[in-house]
């Protein structure tokens, strides 16, 4: 089941909104390109005179990329799509959608239609009230947000738990049913279905569906007119995966959270559960790297410092989607970084580090300011 809309939403009528404020009333400093911030995203060349810009594109336009946009201290200062078409165009952005989920849970909490994170998923499971393993009544919302719970799981091949789950008539049963292999909240293992679960507990403490609680409190206020968005047989829009966006609208998204949650005016994310959200909360088994959040990769990038300073290391967090979709926020330098590729495997698909080859020894550069 799919939902492909675009919005008709008054989102200037939301609590909070301030038209022409650059501003929200935390005082979270806001994207001032000096136009519509619903075209924030369009620009011009020359804002980007002072960036390395023609090194950038000599690296990245070989390398078969969707999109790269990069955006620092709310101005866009890179942008390359294959072709025209990709620029407007919706697609996949596959494990990225468990970000979007994030920012949803904590939306909810912030609202008090979902209780604190240390609650028991139970309240909204009732299954897991009843399973013979007891400890399954020990999960909670936050061991579900870092993909702790718990759950004897293998996420990829097609003979695993994930292939098994979206072939089932009722995914949130099949999830809960698995039994566990480690107790909750000890060690985090990679699962979509776990974002199921979380986007059903989100229907039911919102009375909405996810899509729509997403128009209504993230895509309308950003200004994020179309999207699709799949759904299990029970109509439970999927929480770790499906979701189908232009490659701006993930610039925006992660300017949402490089500015702290607020946008125009508008806290839509509490600053402190937005920052606990990017926080390492369990730490990543080889071959992956960094650490998880709230359904949120968090990692480091080394950076040489000046003579006779000790290296540094510059956080980052980032959504990562399969087949190379990725939404990285720098809270210093100031920057969100975008890319998007094919949906598929395939000898000319860009390689798996891009940012750490290409784009992050230049945004370390002082030149890029």
């Amino acid at each position: 089941m799919k939902l492909s809309v675009r919005l008709e939403i008054d989102y200037t009528k939301l609590p909070g909104f301030a038209p022409g404020s650059f501003y929200c009333d935390a005082g979270c400093p806001q994207a001032n390109l000096g136009y519509d911030m619903n075209q924030w995203y369009d620009t011009s060349y020359e804002r980007m005179s002072r960036m390395n810009q023609m090194t950038l594109q000599q690296a990245i336009a070989p390398l078969n990329l969707r999109s790269c946009l990069i955006s620092t201290h709310g101005e866009l200062r890179f942008e390359h799509y294959r072709d025209d078409r990709t620029a407007s165009e919706i697609a996949k952005i596959n494990s990225c959608t468990k970000s979007v989920l994030s920012s949803l849970i904590c939306i909810a909490m912030d609202q008090g239609l979902l209780p604190a994170p240390s609650s028991s998923a139970a309240e909204f499971l009732p299954q897991l009230r009843r399973d013979k393993d007891t400890r399954k009544q020990e999960i909670t919302l936050e061991h579900l947000l870092t993909l702790s719970a718990g759950f004897r799981w293998s996420e990829f091949g097609g003979l695993n738990s994930f292939p098994k789950m979206t072939r089932s008539p009722d995914w949130v049963e099949y999830v809960l049913e698995q039994p566990l292999a480690d107790a909750p909240g000890t060690r985090m293992e990679y699962n979509s279905g776990i974002s199921q679960l979380l986007s059903a507990i989100l229907v039911q403490g919102s009375g909405m569906t996810t899509a729509r609680f997403a128009e209504q409190y993230l895509f309308g206020p950003l200004g994020i007119e179309e999207y699709q968005w799949e759904a299990d047989p029970q109509g439970i829009h999927t929480g770790g995966f499906g979701l189908k966006l232009t490659p701006s609208a993930l610039l925006k998204f992660g300017q949402l959270y490089l500015q702290q949650g607020c946008w125009e005016g508008a806290q839509l994310i509490s600053r402190e559960r937005l920052a606990r959200s990017v926080t390492t909360a369990m730490h990543a088994e080889a071959p992956r790297r960094g650490g998880y959040g709230w359904h949120w990769w968090t990692d480091s990038y080394p950076h040489a410092a000046g003579d006779g300073e000790p290296p540094a290391a510059i956080p980052f967090y980032y959504a990562r989607g399969y087949a190379g979709q990725f939404v990285y926020v720098l809270p210093e330098p100031q920057t969100v970084v975008v890319l998007t590729q094919d949906n598929k495997h395939g000898k000319n698909n860009p390689p798996a580090d891009v940012f750490s080859e290409h784009i992050a020894p230049l945004l370390v550069h002082p030149d890029w300011l």
